[in-house]
């Protein structure tokens, strides 16, 4: 079976969005527009398998739209919505359920990164969310998911599940997802440990630099930011054993649309007393823009809501007619 070109991706609505989100994510969305159909989700179901405060929920999935709409993913071209107004995800997870194998879901690392020797009293969601990621992702036949590092043994789930779908039903129905694997900037690093993924849970505010800080937060962040004493390399092997230059360099180049090579010829030799305020002046240049566009979406909830909603009948759309072929391989009775 031939499948259209379609990109889905999704963001949790849990904790505030980061450079990391941004660099990662968000910035490679934009250009996905031109080339592919593209539907970006505010997975806000993902988000309870660990508990949320409800308004803060709410508010949290407001503000992960505004981010996306103001990075530049025009809601014309795209589809923008939230999962849970589209309850065919959680149809199309639960049949997943019983496709997936618990050995499967007992080999996520991430699970085991999330519930640490918790794992007997965290939901039953967080073990089985992975199957939710494939429908997510298999509902609407994407062909395409842009993932990083991180999320590539998730993906590999999805194949495995479409894969075992199609091969117990005798169909050719799902597509077999390929990766687009994001370069350089993937993995942004905390300011304050260049070891550790930067993350809006981490207890210490100075360890990221948020979508919704002013221009005096970030750079003092970026001031502040773990770095060492020595001069930067001219050349990247230089940067091995150096976690925080690293990110810093790396940050740098993903903000410039550059490579690491091109900075170090650039900042070679110097002094992060040099390195830190040039990184400090291009980062506010690239992200108080974006922060504005932030605060003026949120300023407008119910343009936010409306989007959302037009978002969620487009994609019903698409996963109606989907799920209605899948509940007649499956053998349900309409």
């Amino acid at each position: 079976m031939t499948f259209t070109p379609r990109v889905f991706s999704g963001i949790q609505p849990s904790g505030d969005l980061h450079l990391g989100n941004y660099l990662g994510a968000l910035k490679r969305f934009v250009p996905l527009q031109e080339s592919h159909d593209c539907i970006y989700c505010v997975v806000d179901m993902h988000a309870i398998t660990v508990w949320q405060d409800p308004k803060k929920l709410h508010q949290s999935t407001l503000e992960v739209t505004a981010a996306y709409l103001a990075a530049g993913i025009d809601p014309k071209k795209s589809i923008i919505f939230n999962q849970s107004q589209v309850v065919e995800h959680a149809d199309l997870a639960w049949i997943f359920n019983c496709v997936a194998r618990m050995g499967w879901m007992q080999r996520m690392t991430q699970f085991k990164d999330k519930a640490g020797k918790n794992s007997q009293n965290v939901s039953l969601g967080l073990f089985a969310y992975p199957a939710l990621m494939a429908a997510d992702i298999l509902l609407y036949k994407a062909t395409h998911v842009p993932v990083g590092d991180d999320q590539k043994q998730h993906l590999e789930l999805t194949r495995d599940i479409a894969q075992k779908f199609n091969n117990d039903f005798g169909v050719d129905f799902f597509p077999v997802t390929e990766p687009l694997i994001a370069g350089t900037a993937a993995r942004i690093m905390s300011l304050r440990d260049g070891s550790k993924k930067m993350s809006s849970s981490d207890p210490s505010d100075l360890s990221r630099i948020s979508l919704t800080d002013d221009a005096d937060m970030i750079a003092k962040k970026i001031k502040k930011a773990k770095s060492d004493p020595e001069v930067l390399p001219s050349e990247v092997a230089g940067l091995a054993g150096r976690p925080e230059a690293d990110n810093l360099v790396g940050i740098y180049a993903a903000l410039s649309g550059k490579n690491k090579a091109d900075i170090l010829g650039e900042f070679g030799g110097q002094g992060f007393g040099v390195f830190k305020p040039a990184l400090a002046e291009l980062a506010v240049a690239k992200l108080a823009p974006m922060n504005k566009e932030i605060r003026r979406y949120l300023d407008d909830k119910a343009e936010i809501k409306k989007i959302l909603k037009d978002g969620s009948e487009r994609a019903s759309l698409i996963a109606k007619e989907n799920m209605k072929q899948v509940r007649e391989i499956v053998g349900f009775v309409g």
